[in-house]
């Protein structure tokens, strides 16, 4: 079979007389449409917006909330500035992170070197207390073994160098999301520094990726109970804090070392977590090393599940709920009776971090809006049976989607028309295009101010955001009425 080049198309004896893969593309004797295999599966654009964020990005923001820790990505300097782009624009304040700076050369013959060069110049540059180690996908890919390095590290400097505590944590973001590297993170914390000895009176509690006006409202309910705690890691101060007359290289407050060594002798810790899995759990590894008592209980986010957290400080210390606490239930109980008529019925969706998105969902459900989408980036396989068991009421046809993007969010929106949308700042685009009002809550914010400040947690969290839904319900009536009321 001759073409236009000439040559014959079908295989020949003679190769010399086979047209090339150049004549082929001058003459299009190349296999027919016909005789290419279909491309199967779905397709899906490169750029799409992802609803999630990577793992060493949640590790360093539990590293930092470790006292004098300097967060250490072993990786490209990409990382480290992407990293810090989203940290600085959510809480508004300083955040270093320091890069062991892959190049080509340490691609091919791995980052050691770069490892040891870049730790020796952060010791001497921040005198850090603590460096919290995270690798990227690149360290992971090539098959750095970051443990072995940083033991070799401190054999080889221990006389030359003041060694603060080097921590390590693998964070490839193809194995997780940032909630899954910060919940890798605080494990391997617990893993590398807690340590056996005589039970003590203190109450451990790993809060999640929370915001900082959480942690602060979750250290003021502890100490109403009475008992000594630690809340592991605690960011609050160091990405919260007051102004400064000079620059810190390595802001203060965080968990200090000693009481985070000290979490095997606790009477019993408290995780706020639905979704990890018994691998990520921090609690789970000091109830099978140390048998401290363990409670695992979801975010406590509205009047269900804060009920939940509060019955467990009740039964861990032995006192019952102080009388301030029971009046700022009263009083949402009060708010829930009064803005009922404005949330019955509402459509919303809920997004973000599989554990936010739990108590959200469990929050809807029993102030009376109707959540007909429940979506997160993250992939636990636990999301939807979490979800029933938060909020037993949810209508059965309510989506509840793992491993999403925006866009197949924006799809669902589409059709399911929702009267709002609850999650981060990632979802703005979604809500211009769409029309959809946006709650921000959880991370990131940053199209606003108030990242830091957003309290989601407790009976308080809960006014904040029921007043918060309502508001904006009334403010929509208002504004898509010709009248414009002005009594509602």
């Amino acid at each position: 079979m001759s073409c236009e080049c000439g040559k014959t198309c079908a295989p020949v004896d003679s190769p010399e007389n086979a047209c090339t893969s150049e004549d082929k593309a001058k003459c299009g004797c190349g296999p027919s449409k016909a005789d290419t295999p279909p491309i199967t599966g779905k397709n899906f654009t490169a750029t799409r917006n992802a609803c999630k964020l990577c793992a060493p990005l949640g590790a360093c923001l539990a590293f930092r909330g470790i006292e004098g820790c300097l967060p250490f990505l072993h990786g490209s300097q990409g990382c480290a500035t992407y990293i810090r782009r989203y940290m600085i624009s959510h809480f508004r304040e300083p955040m270093d992170i320091a890069s062991s700076n892959f190049g080509e050369e340490s691609v091919v013959f791995g980052g050691r070197g770069n490892l040891n060069e870049g730790l020796k110049h952060v010791i001497e540059g921040y005198k850090p207390e603590v460096i919290g180690i995270a690798t990227t996908c690149l360290a992971e890919t090539i098959g750095d073994d970051v443990g072995m390095y940083v033991k070799d590290f401190i054999k080889g400097n221990k006389d030359t160098i003041s060694m603060p505590h080097l921590l390590h944590v693998s964070t490839p973001s193809y194995a997780g999301s940032h909630a899954d590297g910060y919940q890798w993170a605080v494990r391997a914390i617990v893993d590398q520094l807690a340590v056996d000895g005589p039970n003590e009176k203190f109450i451990g509690i790993f809060p999640g990726m929370v915001s900082p006006a959480d942690l602060r409202h979750l250290r003021d309910i502890l100490s109403d109970f009475g008992m000594p705690f630690s809340i592991v890691p605690d960011y609050s101060d160091p990405l919260d804090g007051p102004v400064w007359g000079e620059y810190h290289k390595i802001p203060a407050g965080g968990t200090p070392v000693s009481e985070i060594s000290k979490l095997g002798r606790a009477s019993a810790v408290i995780e706020l977590a639905s979704t990890i899995s018994e691998k990520q759990s921090a609690a789970t590894l000091l109830d099978e090393r140390f048998s401290t008592a363990a409670f695992r209980v979801g975010l406590p986010i509205g009047i269900r599940q804060s009920d939940a957290f509060f019955k467990v400080l009740e039964q861990i210390t032995g006192e019952s709920i102080p009388d301030h606490h029971e009046s700022e239930r009263g009083r949402l109980i009060d708010a829930y009776v009064d803005g009922h008529k404005y949330t019955f019925g509402k459509k919303v969706v809920i997004y973000g971090e599989e554990d936010y998105v739990v108590g959200l969902t469990a929050f809807c459900a029993e102030i009376g809006l109707k959540p007909v989408l429940c979506a997160s980036g993250g992939k636990s396989g636990r999301l939807k049976s979490c979800i029933q068991d938060a909020a037993p009421e949810l209508d059965p046809e309510t989506e509840i989607l793992e491993g999403i993007d925006f866009a197949e969010i924006e799809e669902a929106v589409t059709h399911l028309k929702p009267d709002l949308l609850i999650g981060n700042s990632k979802g703005f685009s979604l809500s211009r295009k769409t029309g959809t009002p946006l709650i921000r809550v959880g991370f990131p914010i940053h199209d606003r101010v108030s990242g830091s400040r957003t309290l989601h947690l407790g009976y308080k969290g809960a006014q904040r955001l029921f007043d918060t839904i309502v508001d904006k319900l009334m403010e929509l009536k208002q504004d898509s009425n010709d009248i414009g009321y002005t009594y509602i």
